[in-house]
């Protein structure tokens, strides 16, 4: 199994500017990152992400900050295409392209003690889905979502956004996913209540991205 340090010890991104590397995946002591070696401009970073279709850098009438657009960047050699990896430290999640590339996308993790680490595949993908918090949710914020007790339907006021991604373990819904937003404010900071909110237009696209089965890596 990939382990959050190797990850984060192989992983490379390209700077919109040219082949300079940006050692932006850190651990919380020091940088681990592994030059995977030259860019090839031909088949740069850049010319992978001008034949792709990605989401826009808005978000209705809000600005998506540089750092949490989609962007194809460079990754060590080794990871698995379709795969998942996020990095709650950088706020990141990367889906793992062809030829040492992904996508990278912004996200918002859980608040302090509600994180979500470990391995999961994704075991069902849904189209507007509807909501229902978790008993634990309810327990800890009774003001906040026992009125939802019953469940929510999917819809633009619906919590999960556009679309979402249940991670499974075996057979078991781990009640984790990774889904869209009401609160694009949210994204690069620890605001869940442990899934993954992603932009809705970056959760569209990721979607129509991965295939059911997908792994899933959250460090």
């Amino acid at each position: 199994m990939l382990t959050r340090r190797r990850f984060l010890a192989s992983s490379a991104l390209a700077l919109s500017a040219g082949p300079v590397l940006a050692q932006e995946l850190v651990s919380a002591q020091a940088p681990l990152i592994e030059d995977p070696g030259p860019l090839r401009l031909d088949i740069g970073p850049q010319a992978v992400q001008a034949s792709m279709a990605l989401p826009p850098d808005v978000e209705g009438d809000y600005a998506i900050p540089e750092r949490y657009r989609a962007t194809v960047v460079q990754v060590a050699p080794g990871l698995v295409p379709n795969d998942i990896h996020i990095v709650p430290q950088s706020y990141h999640l990367y889906f793992i392209l062809p030829g040492d590339y992904a996508i990278r996308y912004g996200v918002a993790v859980g608040q302090e003690g509600l994180g979500w680490h470990g391995q999961a595949v994704i075991g069902r993908k849904v189209e507007w889905p509807s909501w229902r918090p978790t008993d634990e949710m309810i327990e800890r914020n009774p003001a906040r979502y026992s009125k939802y007790a019953d469940g929510m339907p999917g819809g633009p006021d619906n919590p999960l956004g556009a679309r979402a991604l249940y991670f499974f373990q075996g057979d078991r819904d781990t009640a984790i996913r990774i889904h869209g937003t009401l609160e694009p404010a949210s994204i690069g900071a620890s605001a869940s209540n442990g899934c993954f909110r992603m932009y809705n237009s970056h959760v569209i696209d990721l979607y129509n991205r991965v295939p059911l089965g997908a792994r899933a890596y959250a460090y």
